[in-house]
């Protein structure tokens, strides 16, 4: 049987992913379905749902996906538009989304990548899909060594059940007291608008949405909200409408970003340390992950509040797959991805966080601008990335951790190497999607900050490289 090659870019850590008409076809897209459909056929199940965002390129990549998925003996459930997290509700064991239940799901999607890109997200039983299962699934598609058979196809409509479940998170709450409450809502042109239309209309207060329409062209900026100047839309809505805080979803609608009352951006750090307060009075001692880029203060602040903080990869699937084996209710990565086990499925969703965000205002009696009111102030880094080339990415840091060891520096291993320092911390690790390294510091004061980033450009020097300025 003829196989098919993927090129060797576009299988990546956590999904599949590549520039429409260069790197990633429609060959791609039906080999995908063929050998997940295997996969699945494999494990004894035998239906799949498939999901879609508004990238241009979607519909006929989610054609062809669908024509390799029934190929391969698979039945499809096709759910439509809509957010990642939609789809990853209607594949999840036991939440009434489908019946009978799917096995396995797949979402058409570029994320938050440019308009000309595109790609699939996966789950199978449950499960996040990624590392070695994409590995696997690139060698039956190089082989050929799919199953075969004639799948069906039905649509099925999620969004209402969906949405049920995300008015589910105020269960408690006298809504009333959300009465007086307005937020901003930018959508970005992504999937996730038309469910926020649906959400809101559904939600007591004042809601002021913006780019709720779905355009693969991302007219307005960028749908990617942990970059601040894709903000600046939602901040000036909350200036100009006296709003509370705004919200900010990605183009398919698992990555949040948030801006306070006084327009000051919510990284995904501080708003992990708000829903961490609020958990931690439900599930007390219990476990909260964060990734290693997040701030020591997140880390000090769980256990402040009598919870067990866990540094851990960062990546939604390995901190979705920690989740599970520690059972922590909650976890978090600076990417925008925030993950909740309490009262949900433990799968990363912006817009259950948007509304658990709401929630917390009323549970905690604080308003969001209160809560980053009382947050310490530190100095950071964005996140640098530099390209390096691929056969010293992992080896640089590999040399920069063994000289450290050498040394006697406090180090964490975890991904990468994090180094604590009387000033703060730096971080350096390699990109699990890219051929580029990451740096990250941060410190109580510029001056600390200085001597954190004078430290990280020795060690890189001292194994050959140099981060641009």
């Amino acid at each position: 049987m003829t196989g098919h090659r993927f090129h060797p870019s576009i299988l990546r850590e956590y999904d599949i992913r590549g520039v429409f008409g260069e790197t990633l076809s429609t060959d791609d897209a039906r080999a995908v379905g063929r050998s997940f459909g295997s996969v699945v056929r494999a494990r004894g199940g035998s239906r799949v749902a498939v999901g879609c965002d508004g990238r241009l390129s979607t519909p006929v990549l989610e054609h062809a996906l669908v024509e390799g998925l029934t190929a391969s003996g698979v039945d499809v459930v096709r759910i439509g538009l809509g957010p990642s997290p939609m789809l990853y509700f209607a594949a999840t064991p036991g939440s009434g989304a489908l019946a009978p239940e799917v096995q396995g799901g797949v979402q058409v999607t570029g994320s938050h990548n440019p308009a000309n890109h595109n790609g699939f997200k996966m789950v199978l039983e449950g499960a996040p899909f990624f590392g070695s299962d994409i590995v696997d699934l690139g060698r039956i598609a190089e082989e050929g060594a799919w199953a075969s058979g004639m799948g069906r196809i039905e649509d099925a409509d999620v969004a209402t059940a969906y949405v049920d479940c995300l008015i589910g998170a105020l269960e408690g709450i006298d809504l009333s007291a959300l009465d007086s409450l307005a937020i901003g809502w930018d959508a970005g042109n992504g999937a996730a608008g038309p469910l926020i239309e649906a959400l809101t209309a559904r939600l007591p207060g004042r809601h002021v949405l913006l780019h709720a329409s779905v355009d693969g062209h991302f007219p307005n900026h960028h749908p990617d909200p942990t970059v601040e100047s894709n903000l600046s839309d939602l901040r000036r809505a909350v200036a100009e409408g006296s709003l509370d805080f705004g919200l900010a979803f990605d183009g398919d609608g698992d990555r949040i970003g948030a801006v306070d009352g006084k327009g000051r951006v919510l990284w995904a750090d501080q708003l992990l340390a708000i829903f961490a307060e609020e958990v931690l009075r439900e599930w007390p001692k219990s476990t909260v992950i964060a990734d290693v880029k997040a701030s020591s203060t997140l880390f000090a602040r769980i256990a402040e509040l009598g919870g067990k903080p866990l540094m851990w990869k960062t990546g939604h699937s390995p901190i979705k797959s920690k989740m599970k084996e520690t059972h922590a209710p909650l976890a978090g990565e600076m990417s925008g991805h925030i993950f909740f086990a309490d009262r949900y499925f433990g799968f990363d969703d912006a817009l259950y966080a948007a509304v658990r965000l709401i929630g917390a205002t009323v549970r905690l009696g604080k308003s969001v601008t209160q809560l980053r009111d009382e947050m310490p102030e530190m100095v950071a880094t964005p996140e640098f990335r530099f390209a390096v080339p691929r056969e010293r990415k992992v080896a640089a840091v590999e040399e920069v951790l063994a000289a450290l060891r050498t040394d006697g520096s406090t180090v964490n291993d975890t991904d990468g190497v994090r180094v604590d320092t009387p000033d703060g911390w730096w971080l350096l690790r390699p990109s699990n999607t890219e051929d580029v390294l990451v740096v990250r510091a941060e410190a109580a004061d510029e001056g600390g900050l200085a001597r954190l980033m004078a430290e990280v450009d020795a060690r890189l020097a001292a194994v050959g490289i140099r981060r641009p300025d």
